[in-house]
């Protein structure tokens, strides 16, 4: 690729966006994951620290109505549990169960598993012109 003329810069935009979005496609749908991903960006989310619904909605950037929604799916299913805040009672704050951390380890495995696989079909160059890429991205996003 040395030889090759250098690509447009909105050329190689729209390459590496078209790119990016089919990976994280795959990954989300293609892993053999077990919670929708919609679910899975929640318990995540959960992962970090417990947090309100209206925290979770403006993260997730969807509306409270929404977010209600879908807080009840994974409290029914067991992966989420309401629990009073400590310094403010009035304050309902959401954390994973058990259950909810073992999906997120799980998922996460899942996922990794996934990409994994296909770097290990790739040359030890292609492996490190990747972890090159990743580290720009990761710049990128933030700017």
């Amino acid at each position: 690729m040395p030889d090759s003329p250098p690509v447009p810069v909105p050329d190689l935009a729209h390459q590496l966006r078209i790119a990016c979005m089919r990976v994280a496609r795959r990954v989300r749908y293609d892993a053999g994951n077990t919670v929708p991903p919609h679910l899975f960006s929640v318990l995540v989310r959960l992962a970090e620290e417990p947090r309100t619904v209206g925290e979770l909605a403006g993260i997730e950037q969807v509306s409270a109505p929404s977010m209600s929604r879908t807080v009840g799916q994974l409290c029914e299913g067991g992966y989420v549990v309401r629990m009073a805040d400590e310094h403010d009672g009035r304050l309902v704050r959401l954390a994973l169960t058990a259950l909810g951390e073992q999906t997120v380890r799980t998922e996460r495995e899942h996922r990794d598993r996934w990409i994994t696989e296909r770097l290990e079909s790739l040359s030890a160059e292609d492996q490190q012109l990747l972890q090159r890429a990743a580290e720009l991205l990761e710049e990128l996003v933030a700017r």
